[in-house]
């Protein structure tokens, strides 16, 4: 036994390895089976004390009951960190695709754009959208075709085309790899485990979630482009004079076509329409804005209010072209980010109107810390601005005491507090946030930075959990066939030396989940295929060796000798086929994309543990069973 004695420790200690990185996993199943067992009772509990009590209530207390059990026990979360993780086919999630907005982008780079340039930008996302050509491309041709440089908007008078196409694509592709870095930076900072991030095409970023549950937070945290801005709240005289332009060019009373340049000041009030008294019919035919956008008489602002179901007949309205043009260019119209009230079961929204011009962005935030206010016991976001932001803060605040500052984000207001006094601090707040999370949501998004670009969301498909425990149940059972398959075969044919082998394909199975679990991948359904398919092919080498063995035996030479000449003459032709078929599934894991990457990886970790098991484990129990004068029998 001496002899042996270097492999009985190095087959010991790799299998003790496994079973040591594999407990965690094992610890982590029980741990959630215990939790899902107290959340089942606390179900239980509720229904039979509030019957009435709803599904999205009850979601809600699972998730505070399941956060609160392992916010008491640190363990947990520690455990599950060593675990095997699951891919998004085994445990559900979020798989989406998300595309830039070179268009936006390109808009956002031009310099005076007019009309024309407006139209090209449309015409090009759309061609673009139906073919794998770039929209910069397409956007210069087209500007090619109407005979305009480029330099016209970009770059400078002697700039070649060629030189602005060069410098357009090399931010487009900026822009895609940046939106990937703060995409994967919110996604850390949100704490899910194993996100899947990567570019495919020239504009498209796939993202996989596992196991995210809040479907909604997860697509405000991809989309949400975090472009904040301050911008000063117009006066209500000059709101009532615009809103009340728009309200008579919706109903027909005066002539649009007025100069979009002149100042709103110019405007005239009329505070008749608030004193009229009219059916909801007859106010509605002459007042089509005021009958949507309800104004607040005795308020000291010109906000206007509108219920959720009349928001987009609103937007409809302020995107006529007719009302565009007595929209000056020096303003435009948000909504607030949030409900201000509900008025007969209908959630209603502000409508400000604000400078179009920002007084200060986003740029200058260097921390948010999203906190509950003591004093409203409301959600709030806290921002510290770097010095030159603060210094900016200090002025603007300085100049515009009395008057209000919104606080926009992604387009829609956040607040629009009035300015008390100087602030030199650079320090602002956001409040409006709906509770706790909502506000550590967008302290994500603001520390993260905002993106170069839009995003949207093209292609969206979300895997149940119950979906992903039917796909491992199945995946279980696959293995666990394919196994005795090929476990009884092996003892039907070769009977003791296959039983042999039928051991060795444990061993493979547990050094591959041992590995897994080591190094902290993920495990996927296309990676339980790679383990089924690793089994099939593990005793390859185990048929081949025994062969030789036969072959060696059948002329005359002892058991240990045939057993030693067999595995010698063996090794060439089974370390050729695997290194083969590891290549293989090198290429496969470089250049495939999730799945075929988890089918790639468990299939190399399956081959070197399928070597490891025929020539070094299978070697040494043959060794030992012949030193020992035990009969073994080839069939």
């Amino acid at each position: 036994m001496k002899e042996f004695r270097f492999k009985i420790i190095l087959i010991l200690g790799a299998i003790g390895l496994s079973i040591y990185l594999l407990f965690p996993t094992y610890k982590n199943y029980t741990n959630n089976k215990e939790i899902a067992k107290i959340i089942s009772d606390r179900q239980l509990e509720l229904k039979e004390t509030q019957p009435s009590v709803s599904k999205i209530e009850l979601d809600k207390i699972d998730k505070f009951v399941e956060d609160s059990i392992k916010a008491s026990n640190p363990s947990y979360e520690i455990i599950k960190s060593k675990s095997i993780k699951l891919g998004l086919d085994l445990q559900g999630g979020m798989r989406v695709v998300l595309e830039v907005n070179t268009g936006k982008l390109l808009e956002k780079l031009a310099k005076n754009p007019d009309d024309t340039f407006h139209k090209v930008i449309v015409d090009a996302e759309k061609e673009s959208a139906l073919s794998n050509e770039s929209v910069v491309e397409i956007f210069a041709g087209m500007m090619q075709t109407r005979g305009i440089r480029l330099s016209r908007y970009y770059g400078t008078v002697r700039d070649e085309d060629s030189k602005i196409i060069d410098d357009l694509n090399t931010s487009s592709e900026d822009a895609v790899a940046r939106a990937m870095e703060i995409i994967r930076n919110r996604i850390d900072q949100y704490g899910v485990s194993e996100p899947t991030i990567q570019r495919q095409g020239s504009r498209r970023v796939i993202v996989e979630l596992p196991g995210i549950a809040r479907e909604e937070e997860a697509k405000q945290l991809l989309q949400g482009t975090a472009l904040l801005q301050f911008n000063l709240v117009k006066d209500a005289q000059s709101t009532i004079n615009i809103m009340q332009r728009i309200d008579e060019v919706l109903a027909g009373k005066t002539d649009s076509t007025v100069d979009k340049t002149k100042k709103d000041t110019s405007i005239t009030v009329n505070d008749s329409l608030l004193n009229q008294e009219l059916s909801p019919e007859e106010f509605a035919k002459q007042h089509p804005f005021f009958s949507v956008a309800l104004i607040n008489p005795n308020s000291q602002t010109a906000d206007a209010y509108v219920s959720e179901d009349q928001k987009d007949k609103l937007q409809f309205m302020l995107s006529r072209p007719e009302v565009t043009a007595v929209i000056p260019n020096n303003v435009e119209f948000h909504f607030s980010a949030k409900p201000f009230g509900v008025q007969d079961g209908k959630s209603i929204y502000v409508l400000y109107l604000v400078n179009k011009a920002p007084e200060l962005t986003g740029g200058v935030i260097t921390d948010a810390q999203a906190t509950i206010d003591p004093s409203t016991s409301g959600a709030i976001v806290n921002m510290q601005m770097n010095s030159e932001g603060a210094s900016d803060w200090a002025r603007i605040t300085g100049a515009n005491i009395g008057k209000r500052i919104a606080i926009i984000l992604d387009g829609a207001v956040y607040s629009a507090p009035n300015v008390i006094n100087k602030i030199p601090s650079g320090n602002s707040q956001i409040t409006g946030m709906a509770n706790l999370e909502e506000a550590k949501l967008l302290e994500i998004v603001l520390k993260a930075g905002a993106l170069p670009a839009p995003v949207s969301i093209i292609e969206e498909r979300t895997v149940g959990p119950s979906l992903g425990e039917d796909s491992i149940r199945a995946g279980l059972k696959a293995a666990i066939i394919g196994f005795l398959l090929v476990a009884i075969f092996m003892v039907f044919y070769y009977r003791r030396a296959g039983e042999i082998a039928a051991a060795s394909l444990i061993f493979t199975v547990l050094f591959i989940l041992g590995v897994l679990a080591g190094f902290g991948a993920t495990l996927t359904l296309p990676g339980i295929a790679g383990i089924i398919l690793t089994i099939g092919m593990a005793v390859d080498a185990n048929v081949l060796i025994y062969e030789r063995i036969r072959e060696e035996i059948s002329t005359g030479k002892t058991v240990k000798a045939s057993v030693d000449s067999g595995f010698a003459k063996a090794n060439s032709a089974i370390i050729d086929s695997n290194i083969t078929t590891f290549l293989t599934g090198i290429i496969l894991y470089q250049f495939g994309s999730g799945p075929v990457q988890g089918f790639a990886l468990t299939l190399m970790i399956g081959i070197v543990a399928s070597l490891f098991s025929a020539l070094v484990i299978a070697k040494s129990i043959f060794n030992i069973l012949v030193s020992k004068g035990v009969k073994i029998n080839l069939g």
